[in-house]
């Protein structure tokens, strides 16, 4: 049975067994306050859109962050900016934490940045209609970044948060992540190592789904060198059969011999072959010279791995490593890796998390909350925390197109997600 299957399955047959309960008068107070606040929340939400805090845009990163901490100090929150060293080129991470003792300590995590940099056309928060909004960077993910705000700010107000570890990270370098990487994500698994459960609230992939599973991601490279000759003497012992043959193959092994495990992928993204080559890793733009009567000396290409579990990583790496080992005719092939984000498998204590959180919509009667397929799923800053805490992810705003100059929030759902949130975290903090 595939993995995602099986999952989806457990954890239906989990959440069947589940029945609507009464709220606590302490909890319906809560939901209260949330929609109290739901007015002022989507207009926090625009504000915090409308700073554009593309991951290169430094500057606007550390602004919106500032906007956010101001926005935690007022709740109480001991907030922190954690600077990335100069060289990385990255803005850096907003903490945000409450100490206490009591319950599950709970780590909130979000990011800062957005993929629409300084010079796209796409940049402010735009009504469609009274439930729809344009929004750069709204739906990944400051939304969510808002739902975990107004979730805190409701139990503040309703002094929840007495003796609660609860630990917000907000970082700031999410859709380009900075390098090394144990020095941007030390601080998050640094908090991580010091909770229980985590919850990412990247954007929602629908109402009644959650994320117990991430694929991780790495990236790939092979070169290859042929010998340049004349296009005559191409397959003769001397000459060989040069470097984009020699590409050719390995490409066309990948597909045939890598590719068929459940829910592991492989991209090749760029391509470039012929006697000169010119490629920038920063930009990810290149050019190639050659002539067709000249055998190609050199070939490269560049691409994606995304893989269920570290061991699957591996496998695939293996087999990878062996296809590129065996060169044609005068021909030489190098493969690296480069680690990424690694995978947030589908365990047993993420699967009891989505069990609660359930529980928690059947108690608000938003219905039930399964399990979403994996491989639909890109990495994400969750996947860093996954091998020390239950985790769940998927917990944020709903809306479409993200990435995309038509990316759009829903409105009509913010305040119901907020509740959700809010009465996940009063209960986690109050489980033992």
């Amino acid at each position: 049975m595939k993995t995602n299957t099986l999952i989806t399955m457990l954890v239906l047959l989990g959440c069947y067994m589940l029945k609507a309960q009464q709220l606590t008068k302490t909890e319906k107070k809560l939901v209260k306050t949330v929609a109290k606040n739901n007015s002022e929340a989507l207009q926090f939400l625009e504000e915090v859109v409308n700073i554009n805090s593309g991951t290169l845009n430094l500057k606007g990163v550390q602004k919106v962050g500032k906007v956010f901490k101001e926005a935690f100090d007022a709740i109480n929150f001991k907030t922190e900016w954690i600077a990335m060293p100069e060289e990385m080129n990255r803005a850096g991470h907003l903490f945000a934490e409450t100490s206490g003792k009591k319950g599950k300590k709970v780590l909130l995590i979000g990011h800062l940045d957005t993929v629409f940099e300084e010079d796209s056309p796409f940049q402010t928060f735009t009504m469609v209609n009274d439930s729809i909004a344009h929004a750069p960077g709204g739906n990944d993910m400051k939304g969510g970044n808002v739902i975990v705000l107004y979730a805190l700010k409701a139990l503040h107000e309703n002094g929840l948060l007495g003796d609660a570890q609860v630990i917000v990270a907000f970082t700031g370098d999410e859709e380009s992540t900075g390098s090394p990487l144990s020095v941007s994500r030390k601080d998050l698994v640094d908090a991580a190592k010091r909770s229980d459960v985590a919850l990412g609230f990247e954007t929602s992939t629908g109402f009644n789904y959650a994320t117990v599973a991430r694929r991780g991601s790495s990236g790939w490279a092979v070169e290859v060198t042929g010998k340049r000759a004349h296009s005559s003497g191409i397959f003769n012992e001397s000459v060989g059969a040069g470097a984009i043959f020699e590409m050719s193959r390995i490409l066309h092994q990948f597909y045939t011999e890598v590719k068929g495990e459940d829910l592991l992928t492989f991209n090749p993204g760029v391509l470039l072959g012929g006697t000169f080559l010119n490629y920038d890793t920063k930009t990810g733009k290149g050019d190639a010279f050659g002539k067709t009567n000249v055998v190609a000396q050199s070939a490269v290409v560049r691409g994606g791995l995304r893989f269920i579990s570290e061991e699957q990583k591996e496998r695939a790496r293996d087999k990878m490593r062996a296809i590129v080992k065996e060169n044609l005719p005068q021909t030489t092939a190098e493969i690296t890796f480069k680690d990424s984000y690694p995978a947030m498998q589908p365990t047993v204590g993420n699967q009891q998390l989505l069990a609660t959180l359930n529980q928690v919509s059947l108690d608000l009667d938003q219905g039930e909350v399964v399990a979403y397929d994996p491989g639909k799923r890109g990495a994400a800053d969750v996947s860093f925390v996954a091998s020390y805490v239950d985790c769940l992810d998927g917990l944020g705003t709903m809306g479409t197109g993200a990435h995309t100059p038509e990316e759009t929030v829903n409105l009509n759902t913010f305040e119901a997600l907020t509740k959700r949130t809010a009465v996940l975290i009063y209960r986690l903090i109050n489980q033992y």
